[in-house]
């Protein structure tokens, strides 16, 4: 995690709270996804997301100093001194950092830059991190029966697909002062560890897609508690999030968000789970404040007894889950002023196989070439493929649906969707992990009439093994 002070082009201040997860190929370099938003002034909906390299030297057996790069895209509440252009952003950053046990913090010369905008700024930034360890399987032994006794890949315990909604009290206002109480419909993903049966801690991300808030997105961390009520299958408590929050002309001030509430989480008896939530959101300052209901549908990542013991050696199926770094292109896109033109996109892909055929994808970014600098989407689904052939090659396709919207781009109400055919080339022997996809497809807005585009994409990325549930 870090903490990146701004001085904006109109002499404002600002902040980016950034978080990076970064896996180690070797002892000297890491590379990963990476997310930052405003966290300071009156910018909250400002988000960034893209790809972090990072090389390391150890200068002592309890401090290192490390050189990062990241490129991503992303934007915000803009004007005619504020410019984010068409989205990229580029944050380099040298870091000294001090490690005791597993923790390190330390202080970074940062420098944070919208090349096609206005928007850039040096700063001495904050770095607090944590390593673990990382326990994966081979691709190649995707199929085969495994054993762990922990955790495997990214150590997540199950992912689920949300549906919410925000009830704006009466008087809230939109950032430019003019009523809204309009309901702001909202779709999503989340992340979750469990620590024991019925206490977690998670990730979560959604956006609007419906209400008239297109462009309105929130990255929170969670956790809660719950207790089974009578069957160990059903059961009630509670939840707390807070976070990063603002966009779709919402009031979120500084971006700040808390959200909290009631729960109830029914296990079902093939290993999936249903959840329903429900409580209040409130933005720590610029007015924003609602009662919210969400419905989610959660399916495990891995088995459930990991909550009751992690040194318990068990048996699996290896399965292939992969992250990507993409670049989209999307060449006929209409704006809300009535013009078109192109876009081009840096997005994050996460792949997991459920079986050899069927996998699920969650795919999010930001446009970074073109005039819609501040367009965001998050997107997930389904997708078929192929079995390997020539030992290298595959091919496949996807679904996928979620939300868009920001950059003056005409989305409706948020709600979009995208179809896409890809294929595949997949590294052998010391790069076994490697991947190169390029896909042809076709986006559009689910509200009817709105718009649609093709859509082309390229994308690099890392495959590990994990174990099936």
């Amino acid at each position: 995690m870090s903490w990146t002070p701004l001085r904006l082009p109109n002499g404002d201040r600002s902040a980016l709270f950034g978080g990076s997860y970064l896996v180690a190929v070797n002892e000297d370099w890491g590379f990963g996804p990476s997310v930052y938003g405003a966290a300071r002034g009156n910018y909250g909906g400002v988000f960034a997301a893209g790809l972090t390299a990072q090389r390391r030297w150890r200068l002592s057996g309890d401090s290192h100093l490390a050189l990062g790069l990241y490129a991503g895209a992303g934007g915000g509440l803009s004007s005619e001194q504020i410019r984010y252009g068409g989205g990229l952003m580029l944050r380099p950053e040298l870091s000294l950092r001090t490690q005791v046990g597993n923790w390190y913090s330390g202080l970074a010369l940062s420098h944070v830059r919208f090349p096609s905008g206005n928007v850039k700024s040096s700063s001495i930034a904050l770095v607090l991190g944590r390593s673990d360890s990382f326990a994966s399987f081979a691709p190649s032994d995707a199929g085969r029966l495994g054993r762990s006794s922990g955790r495997s890949g990214m150590g997540f315990d199950e992912i689920a697909l949300s549906a919410g909604v925000y009830l704006p009290r009466k008087g809230a206002k939109t950032r430019s002062g003019q009523p809204s109480a309009r309901r702001m419909y909202t779709a999503g993903a989340d992340l979750r560890q469990y620590l024991a049966p019925g206490s977690w801690w998670g990730l979560e991300a959604s956006g609007a897609a419906k209400g008239g808030a297109d462009g309105y997105m929130e990255i929170l961390g969670t956790a809660g508690q719950d207790w089974a009520l009578g069957t160990p299958n059903l059961r009630a408590g509670l939840h707390v999030a807070a976070g990063l929050g603002g966009g779709g002309n919402v009031a979120t001030g500084n971006g700040w968000l808390l959200r909290a509430g009631p729960s109830l989480r029914w296990l079902a008896p093939w290993g999936g789970s249903v959840r329903l939530e429900g409580g209040w959101l409130r933005s720590a300052s610029g007015g924003f404040s609602a009662p919210y209901g969400r419905l989610s549908l959660a399916l495990p990542l891995e088995r459930r007894s990991r909550a009751d013991s992690f040194w318990q050696l068990e048996d699996g199926v290896v399965r292939t889950q992969s992250f990507y770094a993409a670049v989209q292109q999307l060449p006929s896109m209409s704006y809300k002023n009535g013009s078109s033109a192109s876009i081009g996109q840096i997005g994050l892909l996460m792949t997991r196989e459920l079986n050899p055929w069927l996998y699920g994808a969650a795919q999010a970014g930001s446009a970074a070439f073109g005039k819609a600098g501040a367009y965001s989407y998050g997107l997930f689904g389904l997708g078929l493929q192929t079995p390997l052939w020539a030992q290298q090659w595959r091919a496949g396709a996807e679904l996928l649906v979620g939300a868009a919207g920001g950059g003056g781009v005409a989305v409706g109400g948020g709600a979009v969707m995208q179809a896409e055919a890809w294929g595949q080339w997949e590294g052998r022997g010391d790069w076994d992990r490697l991947r190169l996809r390029a896909g042809l497809g076709q986006w559009r807005t689910m509200k009817a009439g709105t718009q649609s585009s093709p859509v082309f994409s390229l994308a690099v990325g890392y495959a590990f093994g994990t174990m099936a549930p």
